[in-house]
């Protein structure tokens, strides 16, 4: 049995016995991932793009969106609604250079989701 008195932090591991942590323990706030995308959706929005290009690409930060409004955020279904959306976003065009706006809302909201967010993060030019 663990005793635990008072506790206060990000992240709180509470164990009887031994723990083992591979990839890194994130703890990440629903506000901070909603903020990142708010910007995603803002560097999207002044993004040139076809409009059945940007229609898809709202889709995919809708459910972003929709994964990560929860109390307890959907960071799988965001991470893979992300995952789409870049490779929709390189396939495309705008992201062949790291000028766009996009970029750096892609990379905040891809290390937001940490794990999950990798395969975003590897997609995108200069990483």
């Amino acid at each position: 049995m663990v005793n635990v008195n008072q506790q206060n932090a990000g992240t709180i591991n509470n164990v009887d016995g031994n723990q083992h942590i591979y990839g890194g323990q994130y703890g990440v706030l629903a506000g901070d991932l909603q903020r990142a995308v708010a910007d995603l959706r803002r560097a999207l929005d002044s993004t040139p793009l076809p409009p059945d290009v940007a229609a898809q690409a709202r889709a995919h930060v809708d459910e972003v969106e929709q994964a990560v409004v929860k109390p307890e955020p959907d960071q799988q279904r965001a991470g893979s609604a992300l995952e789409r959306l870049t490779r929709l976003l390189t396939t495309v065009g705008p992201l062949a250079t790291a000028t766009t706006a996009l970029v750096p809302a892609l990379q905040t909201l891809g290390r937001l989701l940490g794990p999950v967010g990798a395969a975003a993060l590897r997609m995108l030019p200069g990483l």
